[in-house]
């Protein structure tokens, strides 16, 4: 989510990138600011959804993090409820799936409006040479129908 999310791979270890989930949940509580068993409830609310480890141990990432403390200031600061939050978590999660496909169509449009041109240039060099200059005349026609017998 562009708003939840921070800088990439900020202080990860190598190979991790933001989505990564490296933090067990004592370090994931505190680098949130808050109490792990809070993390555990926002789990099962389905607003974080950290990963698993083969044991079932939850494993967070700075993604993770950035939405927990997201969580935390819409609820304090702004006094959204729980289920509001959830809401604007899914609403978020929406609007980016739709900018990544608005940005794959405009490539994919971009790459079709080069491709017609490149074919209509193809098109337009092939019978350019067989064309043969002719003088512009303008003639003007006058029909008088003939009246029916």
């Amino acid at each position: 989510m562009a708003v939840f999310g921070g800088p990439p791979g900020g202080g990860l270890p190598g190979g991790a990138d933001e989505d990564t989930p490296v933090f067990v949940i004592s370090v994931a509580a505190q680098l949130s600011g808050m109490h792990a068993q809070t993390l555990r409830s926002y789990d099962r609310q389905g607003l974080v959804s950290p990963g698993r480890t083969a044991g079932g141990g939850r494993r967070y990432s700075m993604r993770d993090i950035a939405v927990l403390r997201e969580v935390q200031r819409l609820s304090q600061e702004e006094g959204v409820n729980l289920s509001g939050i959830k809401r604007i978590i899914e609403l978020e999660n929406q609007v980016d799936a739709l900018r990544m496909r608005v940005r794959e169509l405009t490539e994919e449009l971009a790459s079709a409006y080069a491709a017609a041109e490149q074919a209509a240039a193809s098109i337009h060099a092939s019978y350019r040479k067989d064309l043969v200059p002719m003088r512009q005349q303008t003639s003007l026609v006058v029909w008088k129908p003939r009246r029916p017998r």
